[in-house]
C-alpha cells in the first residue's frame, strides 16, 4: 500500500481589491483550481495584497501596510478554513505579518479539513525585513503531524540554512514546505538552490511556492520573480534531475505533482547515496 498524495505549489500574482469579497472570490478560484490535490502551498507574503483594502495611501506605505494586512488575519484564516473543509484538503496559507508585540513576525499558517493545524514563523530575517521593514524572527521550528504526512515549513530565506532543515529531518519530517517572495532572479535562485540542496541533504520532498509578477502599489512586493516547483533528492529513488514538477518562470498558476511518501523512507534507507544517514560524518574539525 502506497502513501500517495498530490501536491500543488502556487506561483502567485498580486491583485488590487476594493473589498474583502473580491479577495474571497480570488482565493476561492485558486483553491478550486487545485481541489484535485491533497496539499496546497501558497507563497511568502502572498497576503500582502490585502493592504489594498486600506486604500492607496495605506497600501503604498511600508509600515501602514503591515498593520492593514494584519488587521484582516482572522477573516483570512477563516476563509482558508472554510475552503479546506469544503474540498477536504490541506492548505499552507500565504504568510503574513502577525503582531504579538510592537513588531510583527512573518507567519505561515497550516490548515486542514478540520480547521487550523498550527503555524510556523520565519526564523531568519532578510536584510530588507530587518533593516527597512523591521519584521522580527520568532525562533523555534515546528513539526506538523497530519493525515497526509509529517510536514515542516522553512519560509524563504530559512531554506538557505542547512541546520534548520536538518532539525526537521531528524524529527522525521517527510515534506518541507518553502513559501518564498523574491524580487530578483538571483534571489529566486538562492531559494531554489537552497530548496534543492535541502531535499538532497535530508532526502525528502521540498515544495517551493513563490510570488510572481509586478505590484506597483506596495513597495514591499513591487517586483516578484520565480517559478513554482516540487523537488526531491536525485539519489536513484526519484528523478535524476531532482525535479518532480516545475512551472514556467514568472508565470502565475499551480504546479502539481503526485508523490508516494514511502519513497522518502526508501531514499533514506536505500538511496545510491545516503546523505541523511551520513550527515554526522560531516562534523569534522580543521586540520592545522
Amino acid at each position: 500500500m502506497t502513501r500517495e498524495i498530490k501536491i500543488a505549489a502556487a506561483a502567485y500574482s498580486f491583485d488590487w481589491f476594493e473589498d474583502f469579497d473580491a479577495y474571497r472570490a480570488k482565493l476561492s478560484r485558486w483553491v478550486e483550481a487545485a481541489s484535485d490535490c491533497d496539499l496546497l502551498v501558497f507563497p511568502e507574503y502572498g497576503a500582502m495584497e490585502l493592504a489594498s483594502l486600506g486604500g492607496a495611501g495605506i497600501a503604498g506605505d511600508l509600515e501602514a501596510s503591515l498593520h492593514e494586512v494584519a488587521r484582516h488575519e482572522a477573516a483570512r484564516i477563516a476563509l482558508h478554513e472554510e475552503l479546506a473543509a469544503r474540498y477536504g484538503l490541506h492548505i499552507l496559507a500565504a504568510s503574513a505579518p502577525f503582531f504579538v508585540g510592537e513588531r510583527p513576525f512573518n507567519r505561515a499558517t497550516l490548515i486542514g479539513p478540520r480547521g487550523r493545524i498550527g503555524h510556523q514563523d520565519k526564523q531568519v530575517m532578510t536584510r530588507f525585513e530587518r533593516e527597512e521593514w523591521h519584521v522580527v524572527g520568532a525562533p523555534g521550528l515546528r513539526v506538523f503531524d497530519t493525515a497526509i504526512g509529517r510536514l515542516g515549513i522553512l519560509i524563504c530565506y530559512d531554506s538557505e540554512f542547512p541546520l534548520l532543515a536538518r532539525q526537521l529531518a531528524e524529527a522525521g519530517v517527510e515534506l518541507i514546505l518553502t513559501p518564498s517572495c523574491t524580487d530578483t532572479v538571483a534571489g529566486f535562485n538562492r531559494v531554489r538552490i537552497g530548496a534543492m540542496a535541502r531535499a538532497l541533504e535530508s532526502q525528502c520532498v521540498v515544495v517551493h511556492a513563490p510570488t510572481v509578477g509586478d505590484c506597483d502599489w506596495n513597495p514591499a512586493i513591487d517586483e516578484n520573480r520565480g517559478r513554482a516547483a516540487i523537488y526531491a533528492p536525485s539519489d536513484g529513488v526519484w528523478p535524476e534531475s531532482g525535479i518532480l514538477a516545475e512551472g514556467e518562470m514568472d508565470r502565475a498558476g499551480w504546479v502539481k505533482a503526485r508523490i508516494d511518501l514511502d519513497r522518502v523512507r526508501e531514499s533514506r534507507e536505500n538511496g545510491r547515496v545516503l546523505p541523511f544517514a551520513h550527515w554526522p560524518e560531516s562534523h569534522v574539525g580543521l586540520i592545522t
